[in-house]
């Protein structure tokens, strides 16, 4: 009768481990911390008030899904993009607010659909530059620069990675000086960011050329290692992104960030 006992006092325990393991943990998550590149106007870009906040569309859209799913969203600079990038591999935070789709980032991310918004990544050169260029193959034997840990979307990463000189930098003012000091003959970077840094920067004499390199979507995405990434919390902020996204929040989020940024660059 007491080894009876005993053995149902073990199976009870055993099986409230177990029920507590698998409870959601969304009651464990009073706050998510999300992060995003921070050198991205007008959708992020740290805060001159407090330089460990990122401000920006991308950052108010974190706390627009925070009422939705009713947990707070901090938005918090964690270092330049490549950076940002290894600290959601380690699941020092929950979400990047603004990444591209490539498959190696499946390895430590989750991505929410649909994507928050669209994005047109160019080819920038010199104003003076004798610099013809309608295809991908009129880079080869020419110097690129671009961002770190950069994508431009799993097909023209490749051709660039097998065809293209492209070296990389920590940031993208260091990337738009070089091309400006004709140390580099090209530059690949998203339009609207770029020119919002080259005008902060005073950097003049730079153009964009068509076609674009590409048309990208950027999404909100969720590390695998997050404490808070359980099936529950995943189905609230998908259902969340979906509620805002036929709201067509990002347009009048984008319009409103583009004010702020030109104040704060004057």
């Amino acid at each position: 009768m007491v080894s009876f006992v005993v053995c149902v006092s073990l199976v009870s325990s055993a099986y409230a481990q177990i029920q507590s393991q698998a409870q959601p943990q969304t009651n464990a998550c009073k706050t998510l911390i999300a992060t995003g590149n921070p050198e991205y106007p007008p959708y992020l870009w740290r805060d001159p008030d407090d330089e460990n906040k990122l401000i920006g569309a991308n950052a108010d859209l974190m706390q627009l899904l925070a009422k939705e799913i009713g947990i707070s969203i901090e938005v918090k600079y964690a270092g330049p993009w490549g950076r940002v990038q290894e600290e959601a591999k380690l699941g020092r935070v929950d979400l990047i607010a603004g990444a591209f789709f490539t498959q190696p980032r499946l390895d430590y991310m989750d991505y929410f659909y649909p994507a928050f918004r669209e994005t047109r990544s160019v080819i920038w050169t010199r104003d003076n530059a004798v610099f013809p260029y309608k295809k991908w193959s009129d880079l080869k034997r020419r110097l690129g620069v671009t961002v770190i840990n950069n994508s431009f979307g799993d097909e023209f990463d490749r051709y660039a990675k097998e065809s293209l000189k492209i070296t990389t930098v920590p940031g993208l003012e260091q990337a738009l000086k070089m091309l400006s000091l004709s140390r580099a003959d090209y530059l690949i970077y998203e339009e609207d960011p770029g020119l919002a840094y080259a005008a902060k920067l005073n950097i003049t004499g730079l153009k964009t050329v068509n076609p674009a390199i590409s048309n990208e979507s950027l999404y909100l995405t969720f590390s695998h290692k997050s404490a808070c990434n359980t099936g529950d919390m995943r189905g609230r902020i998908a259902k969340a992104i979906i509620k805002l996204n036929k709201q067509n929040i990002m347009n009048k989020l984008i319009e409103s960030n583009i004010q702020v940024w030109r104040k704060q660059t004057k």
